[in-house]
């Protein structure tokens, strides 16, 4: 398997160093990339840098997932408007160590395989050198006018809040970790997201006027949805990879909901699918967009990938309640955490629990909820059939709703009409 190969059609390469594609086709080759561990868990965003590790070791190279336990403190400040608030090292060591266990989720690190992936942090060895150890033994080979010469340096220096001396030195960080992980791991490519390109460059080249070697490196292009707004957002904050904080149902409902445009880009990127397989794909949805193949397809892949077959038959299951009949079991069977993610945007309402307790006729509560304007109005929509709860038809207009019936013992999702929900949520 050709790497570069494999990665350009999926559009996964933006700049690349000369040698770096033969480099790759001589011999097994050891590449790393690095995670910054900002938070515990890993986001959408921190994808594509996982499935190039993947897609390195599928191609039979070994890959090296670098926690950046030093840099952290530092914060990289690429095109960053403003320098990042630091992290003291209890809080870095929790992060570092809820990244270590999702990357272990991606990649093989069977020890009796020659290319077993690696965890590292770069704070095991800057743990160890001093401040003029550093400017002694690494600074000197690196000017002043070649940092300053990088993109992301200049537009924060040309900024209004300017760049700190901390800030300043990141790149020279960076590179010395491609510079430790070529002399002492042998590795000699490194990998990224575009905008990384001028921290990467440094390492080459610190490796070349330091240990007298050559280093590799290409990166991927960042992505962007077409409509220009931040990818991985969405109106309820971050789409991360652990389920605490981003359920497999919510995850599903991002990749389900991008548009055509998006879709027919992120199949290719975020699936590991063949180019013939994905093309079918893509001219059957053309076919006929309202099916959603595409979008179907790609959120079936990625939330496989990330949180296995079982969470993603939940959320597709989760997913049909809304819009199809004979659901019911389904609802039932949610946890209250479940049903609140899936009613993620639904209209609530109120009720006293007490109420419940007596029971309350269907009509009444239909009108005390403020779900319909007047009694008069509830007892017509109810008697033509138009009212269910929690996806059961509503009997009739002397139907009593008591406590047995509340979800997990709280709630009740009343259906008006064919897609009008709200959710009663008991007080």
């Amino acid at each position: 398997m050709n790497l570069i190969e494999e990665l350009r059609w999926r559009g996964m390469i933006q700049d690349m160093m000369p040698g770096t594609e033969e480099q790759l086709l001589k011999e097994m080759t050891s590449a790393y990339i690095g995670f910054d561990p900002t938070a515990e868990s890993l986001h959408i965003g921190s994808l594509v840098p996982i499935l190039l590790l993947v897609h390195l070791q599928k191609a039979g190279h070994k890959p090296f997932a670098l926690v950046g336990g030093a840099t952290g403190m530092v914060g990289d400040p690429s095109f960053k408007a403003e320098e990042r608030k630091m992290l003291d090292l209890d809080t870095l060591s929790k992060n570092v160590a809820g990244i270590r266990a999702q990357l272990e989720s991606f990649l093989d690190f069977d020890p009796a395989k020659p290319n077993a992936a690696e965890m590292v942090n770069n704070f095991d060895w800057f743990q160890h050198i001093s401040f003029l150890d550093f400017i002694r033994d690494t600074g000197k080979h690196i000017t002043v006018n070649y940092m300053m010469s990088k993109d992301s340096v200049r537009k924060r220096l040309e900024g209004e809040n300017g760049m700190s001396f901390t800030e300043f030195t990141y790149q020279l960080i960076q590179g010395y970790d491609f510079y430790h992980l070529y002399t002492a791991k042998n590795c000699k490519l490194q990998m990224g997201g575009s905008d990384q390109w001028g921290n990467i460059v440094t390492g080459t080249e610190l490796i070349r006027r330091k240990a007298g070697g050559e280093a590799f490196a290409f990166t991927c292009p960042l992505i962007k949805k077409a409509d220009g707004t931040k990818f991985g957002k969405t109106e309820q904050g971050t789409v991360w990879l652990d389920a605490k904080r981003t359920s497999p149902y919510m995850f599903y409902q991002f990749w389900f909901n991008t548009t055509d445009v998006d879709a027919e880009s992120y199949i290719k990127i975020f699936t590991f699918l063949g180019q013939e397989e994905i093309d079918a794909i893509i001219a059957e949805h053309r076919a006929d967009a309202g099916r959603r193949i595409l979008q179907r397809r790609l959120a079936q892949e990625v939330t496989t990938f990330i949180h296995g077959k079982e969470n993603y038959e939940f959320a597709v299951e989760a997913s049909s309640i809304l819009f199809n009949n004979n659901t019911a079991a389904i609802l039932a069977s949610l946890s209250e955490d479940q049903l609140l993610d899936v009613m993620n945007g639904v209209p609530q309402h109120e009720v006293a629990a007490s109420d419940l307790e007596a029971g309350k006729d269907i009509v009444t509560l239909l009108a005390e909820t403020g779900i319909l304007p007047s009694k008069s109005e509830a007892r017509k929509l109810v008697q033509g059939g138009g009212v269910s709860v929690n996806k059961k038809k509503a009997t009739g207009i002397d139907q009593v709703i008591s406590t047995p019936d509340l979800l997990n013992n709280k709630y009740l999702l009343i259906q008006k009409g064919k897609t009008n929900y709200y959710l009663v949520k008991t007080v």
